[in-house]
């Protein structure tokens, strides 16, 4: 409406008279309109300048914010997707790596029990054939003792049958034709 009344004024005074005189009728004053609108645009460049634009800015700084927060969310949901898939394939190596430890240690516990078999038999077989030894030598020296005894008991008997004492020549000759006989019969 500013701009029409200067327009009307220049091409036609009177209109122009009528036209301001009209306005003025109503109670509207063109120099109050012109502060009016001059102090909206200073009160709104204001409040843009100093409102407006730092509130527009903290939104687009939430909204990156926000954005980068749910990219951060996606991310580590594909990490935790991803570890969680490392961790099943570590499971499955570990399970291979047990299942062939275990086996490994029940083929050395089968070889040391064989070993081990094998050494207490040859152990038994050694005493058996110790035995053995020690029993034979036992039963030569009986043997020796036997005759001993025997040859002694010969000669005491004889002794008493001849009723004479024998000389100690003729007693070691009486003892090692009785130990000959009895070794000559054994064998």
């Amino acid at each position: 409406m500013i701009d029409v009344f200067p327009i009307l004024a220049a091409t036609d005074p009177q209109a122009a008279a009528e036209s301001v005189g009209l306005a003025e009728k109503f109670g509207i004053h063109v120099g109050h309109i012109v502060m009016q609108l001059i102090s909206f645009a200073i009160l709104a460049f204001v409040l843009y300048r100093f409102a407006f634009k730092p509130v527009f800015a903290t939104l687009d700084e939430r909204n990156a914010k926000i954005a980068d927060g749910l990219k951060y969310a996606e991310d580590m949901k594909q990490q935790l997707a991803d570890a969680q898939e490392e961790k099943k394939r570590v499971l499955q190596e570990a399970s291979v790596e047990a299942k062939k430890l275990i086996e490994e240690a029940r083929q050395a516990a089968e070889s040391r029990i064989e070993k081990a078999s094998q050494e207490a038999i040859q152990q038994a077989e050694g005493i058996l054939t110790k035995a053995e030894q020690q029993i034979e030598l036992d039963r030569q020296k009986m043997l020796s003792d036997a005759r001993s005894e025997i040859a002694r008991l010969v000669v005491a008997t004889t002794s008493k049958v001849l009723s004479r004492d024998l000389s100690s020549d003729e007693r070691n000759r009486f003892l090692e034709s009785a130990s000959s006989d009895l070794a000559s019969s054994q064998n």
